[in-house]
């Protein structure tokens, strides 16, 4: 088994703290200074060329997060869809300027449709069709930069949602995040599977990971080990998992433990 190189989700600020273990060897790096309505609608020369400057001689996968504030991806007015493709779009252009492979956005699916599919017979299929015509310029873009749009599960209940909205769309440069703690809060609060068994249900598609812990009430974002997730077989199951997907450690606080946190998290793939 190959034990996977564990990286960070972080903002420019903190690549002091964190350069030399992620260069070191290369570990994946998420940029997450660009989810800000203020900053994606504003000029980004500035933070995109200190970015370009923070990452000379980094030789690993690097990727950003997209922008996501009030975007949500099955908005029904095409007025605010428009808004929504155009800050996409220029987070396309920020990740291609600093060659990142990938974008997270956010997947628009909650427990309350979850609830509803039943109720509303409609519902499922009129999210799908208004992602996938919201995504569709979009994801043309992402083709011509060469970043894949991952899908993150926010509050989604039910894993097949985001899959088999991937599969409909069926295009090269969409494909799946899940975020551990995301999921942890879904089982906790609302029913819905494991961790384990989100990370199993992205199958083939799977292609990032957040890495980060909670207590089951709030989306806490501490270092794994700190919450109530089982650390074994998630780590067990993406030692082995044939997309090896970057795994990036989203964590608020305490940026000097990284390196601790993430020894821990490879220990366990090591010995699994």
């Amino acid at each position: 088994m190959t034990v996977p190189a564990i990286g960070a989700a972080m903002l420019l600020h903190n690549m002091d703290i964190l350069r030399d273990w992620l260069f070191d060897t290369d570990r994946p790096i998420e940029i997450q200074d660009f989810v800000g309505p203020d900053v994606i609608a504003g000029d980004t020369t500035a933070l995109v060329q200190d970015w370009q400057t923070a990452l000379r001689g980094h030789k690993g996968a690097r990727g950003i997060h997209g922008p996501f504030f009030g975007l949500d991806l099955s908005n029904p007015d095409m007025d605010m869809r428009a808004i929504i493709q155009a800050r996409l779009n220029k987070g396309l252009d920020i990740a291609h300027a600093l060659g990142g492979q990938w974008m997270v956005v956010h997947s628009p699916f909650t427990f309350w449709h979850s609830l509803n599919y039943t109720n509303y017979q409609f519902l499922r299929e009129s999210l799908f069709d208004a992602v996938a015509d919201c995504l569709d310029p979009v994801l043309k873009r992402a083709a011509n930069a060469g970043v894949t749009l991952v899908v993150e599960n926010i509050d989604d209940t039910a894993p097949a949602d985001r899959s088999d909205l991937v599969a409909q769309i069926a295009h090269p440069n969409l494909k799946l995040s899940v975020d551990t703690g995301h999921a942890d809060l879904a089982h906790a609060n609302y029913g819905a599977p494991p961790v384990v068994d989100f990370l199993n249900h992205a199958g083939h598609n799977l292609a990032h990971v957040h890495l980060q812990d909670v207590d089951g009430h709030a989306d806490r974002h501490w270092h794994p080990g700190d919450g109530r997730i089982n650390w074994r077989p998630v780590m067990d199951l993406l030692g082995k998992h044939p997309s090896a997907p970057p795994l990036l450690l989203e964590v608020r606080n305490n940026q000097h433990r990284f390196p601790q946190t993430a020894a821990f998290l490879e220990g366990l793939t090591a010995r699994a």
